[in-house]
Protein backbone atom coordinates (compact mmCIF):
# COMPACT_ATOMS: atom_id res chain seq x y z
CA UNK A 1 0.00 0.00 0.00
CA UNK A 2 2.77 2.52 1.08
CA UNK A 3 4.48 1.54 -2.36
CA UNK A 4 1.20 2.44 -4.62
CA UNK A 5 0.91 5.58 -2.48
CA UNK A 6 4.46 6.75 -3.67
CA UNK A 7 3.59 6.14 -6.77
CA UNK A 8 0.50 8.23 -6.69
CA UNK A 9 2.56 11.32 -5.05
CA UNK A 10 5.13 11.13 -7.40
CA UNK A 11 3.19 10.40 -10.69
CA UNK A 12 1.41 13.81 -9.37
CA UNK A 13 4.19 15.65 -8.88
CA UNK A 14 5.35 15.11 -12.52
CA UNK A 15 2.05 16.14 -13.84
CA UNK A 16 2.34 19.03 -12.13
CA UNK A 17 5.43 19.73 -13.32
CA UNK A 18 4.48 19.10 -16.86
CA UNK A 19 3.98 22.44 -18.91
CA UNK A 20 0.53 23.57 -18.67
CA UNK A 21 0.15 23.67 -22.57
CA UNK A 22 0.83 19.82 -22.37
CA UNK A 23 -2.60 19.59 -20.15
CA UNK A 24 -4.77 20.64 -22.80
CA UNK A 25 -6.85 17.69 -24.33
CA UNK A 26 -7.62 19.95 -27.02
CA UNK A 27 -7.35 23.64 -27.95
CA UNK A 28 -11.03 24.63 -26.98
CA UNK A 29 -9.73 23.59 -23.54
CA UNK A 30 -6.22 26.00 -23.30
CA UNK A 31 -8.97 28.81 -24.60
CA UNK A 32 -11.92 28.21 -21.71
CA UNK A 33 -8.57 28.30 -19.28
CA UNK A 34 -7.14 31.41 -20.21
CA UNK A 35 -10.52 33.26 -20.56
CA UNK A 36 -11.54 31.69 -17.20
CA UNK A 37 -8.10 32.81 -15.35
CA UNK A 38 -8.59 36.24 -17.06
CA UNK A 39 -12.05 36.78 -15.96
CA UNK A 40 -11.57 35.94 -12.81
CA UNK A 41 -8.56 38.55 -12.75
CA UNK A 42 -10.86 40.72 -14.07
CA UNK A 43 -13.48 40.72 -11.29
CA UNK A 44 -11.20 41.02 -8.47
CA UNK A 45 -9.55 43.73 -10.60
CA UNK A 46 -12.62 45.78 -10.99
CA UNK A 47 -13.62 45.36 -7.21
CA UNK A 48 -10.10 46.90 -6.32
CA UNK A 49 -11.07 49.78 -9.49
CA UNK A 50 -14.41 50.32 -7.49
CA UNK A 51 -12.79 51.84 -4.48
CA UNK A 52 -9.93 53.42 -6.34
CA UNK A 53 -12.61 55.28 -8.32
CA UNK A 54 -14.46 55.75 -5.28
CA UNK A 55 -18.04 53.82 -6.36
CA UNK A 56 -17.90 52.38 -3.31
CA UNK A 57 -16.09 52.40 0.28
CA UNK A 58 -12.34 51.73 0.49
CA UNK A 59 -11.94 48.49 2.66
CA UNK A 60 -8.16 47.99 2.81
CA UNK A 61 -8.83 44.67 4.10
CA UNK A 62 -10.91 43.60 1.00
CA UNK A 63 -8.37 45.33 -1.25
CA UNK A 64 -5.95 43.47 -0.12
CA UNK A 65 -7.75 40.43 -0.21
CA UNK A 66 -8.73 41.37 -4.20
CA UNK A 67 -5.35 42.47 -5.05
CA UNK A 68 -3.71 38.82 -4.14
CA UNK A 69 -5.99 36.99 -6.29
CA UNK A 70 -5.24 39.61 -9.09
CA UNK A 71 -1.17 39.18 -8.33
CA UNK A 72 -1.96 34.93 -8.19
CA UNK A 73 -4.14 34.98 -11.49
CA UNK A 74 -1.88 37.09 -13.70
CA UNK A 75 0.44 34.20 -13.42
CA UNK A 76 -1.82 31.75 -15.11
CA UNK A 77 -3.25 32.50 -18.36
CA UNK A 78 -0.48 32.69 -20.70
CA UNK A 79 0.44 28.71 -20.47
CA UNK A 80 -2.95 28.46 -22.21
CA UNK A 81 -1.60 30.20 -25.63
CA UNK A 82 0.30 27.48 -26.96
CA UNK A 83 0.59 26.54 -30.43
CA UNK A 84 -2.61 25.74 -31.99
CA UNK A 85 -4.51 27.49 -29.08
CA UNK A 86 -4.75 30.69 -31.74
CA UNK A 87 -8.39 28.79 -33.53
CA UNK A 88 -10.37 26.30 -32.45
CA UNK A 89 -12.81 28.40 -29.68
CA UNK A 90 -14.63 31.52 -28.93
CA UNK A 91 -11.22 33.78 -29.06
CA UNK A 92 -10.72 37.21 -29.24
CA UNK A 93 -6.97 36.69 -29.32
CA UNK A 94 -5.09 38.14 -32.89
CA UNK A 95 -2.58 36.18 -34.15
CA UNK A 96 0.20 38.74 -33.50
CA UNK A 97 0.34 36.84 -30.14
CA UNK A 98 2.01 34.19 -32.27
CA UNK A 99 3.69 35.96 -34.56
CA UNK A 100 5.64 38.24 -32.07
CA UNK A 101 5.80 36.22 -29.30
CA UNK A 102 8.68 37.98 -27.75
CA UNK A 103 6.40 41.23 -27.37
CA UNK A 104 3.56 38.98 -25.71
CA UNK A 105 5.81 37.66 -23.35
CA UNK A 106 7.25 40.99 -22.80
CA UNK A 107 3.29 41.92 -22.22
CA UNK A 108 2.33 38.99 -19.67
CA UNK A 109 5.85 39.41 -17.63
CA UNK A 110 4.68 43.04 -17.10
CA UNK A 111 1.40 42.11 -16.22
CA UNK A 112 2.56 39.60 -13.52
CA UNK A 113 4.83 42.75 -12.17
CA UNK A 114 2.62 45.42 -11.94
CA UNK A 115 0.12 43.06 -10.01
CA UNK A 116 2.63 41.82 -7.41
CA UNK A 117 3.03 45.68 -7.19
CA UNK A 118 -0.38 46.33 -6.67
CA UNK A 119 -0.70 43.43 -3.96
CA UNK A 120 2.14 44.72 -2.29
CA UNK A 121 0.40 48.30 -2.46
CA UNK A 122 -2.86 47.13 -1.33
CA UNK A 123 -1.05 45.93 1.65
CA UNK A 124 -0.03 49.22 3.40
CA UNK A 125 -3.56 49.96 3.41
CA UNK A 126 -2.79 53.62 1.83
CA UNK A 127 -5.50 54.52 -0.78
CA UNK A 128 -3.03 56.95 -2.50
CA UNK A 129 -0.52 53.74 -3.38
CA UNK A 130 -3.14 51.90 -3.91
CA UNK A 131 -4.27 53.93 -6.68
CA UNK A 132 -0.86 54.25 -7.95
CA UNK A 133 -0.21 50.67 -8.44
CA UNK A 134 -3.72 50.36 -9.67
CA UNK A 135 -3.23 52.96 -12.79
CA UNK A 136 -0.07 50.79 -13.60
CA UNK A 137 -1.74 47.50 -13.23
CA UNK A 138 -4.73 48.71 -15.59
CA UNK A 139 -1.97 50.74 -17.89
CA UNK A 140 -0.66 47.07 -18.68
CA UNK A 141 -3.88 45.37 -19.12
CA UNK A 142 -4.98 48.06 -21.40
CA UNK A 143 -1.35 47.94 -23.71
CA UNK A 144 -1.44 44.19 -23.93
CA UNK A 145 -4.69 44.41 -24.66
CA UNK A 146 -4.91 46.79 -27.27
CA UNK A 147 -2.08 44.91 -29.17
CA UNK A 148 -3.08 41.40 -29.07
CA UNK A 149 -7.13 41.28 -28.31
CA UNK A 150 -9.44 42.09 -31.55
CA UNK A 151 -11.94 44.33 -30.88
CA UNK A 152 -15.36 42.99 -30.67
Amino acid sequence: MKAFACIAVAATMVAMAAPASAQFAKPEDAIKYRQSALSVMGTHFGRIGAMVNGRVPYDAKVAADNADIVAEMAKLPWAAFGPGTDKGGNTRAKPEIWTEQAKFKEYSEKLVAESSKLAAAAKTGNLDALKTAFGATAGSCKACHDAFQAKL
